[in-house]
């Protein structure tokens, strides 16, 4: 348990502000695409139990995955 622990939390290392940076969107974009549909284009963040938000730095790689099938 306390691996796979350790692998989400490196996996989830971006906040909403660098996310939305290096998507070259606003981060306010992101917070609205989540809260409408519960991702944002199929990436789906980590909640911490501040309530903030960790995104996964391998984000764009899935995203062009995606795209390609």
């Amino acid at each position: 348990m306390q691996a796979q622990v350790s692998a989400n939390q490196a996996r989830f290392q971006l906040t909403t502000d660098t996310f939305a940076a290096q998507h070259l969107v606003d981060a306010q974009t992101v917070r609205k695409r989540l809260s409408s549909h519960g991702s944002y284009f199929g990436v789906k963040p980590l909640r911490l139990p501040n309530r903030r938000l960790l995104w996964p730095a391998d984000s764009i790689t899935m995203l062009i995955e995606e795209s390609q099938q």
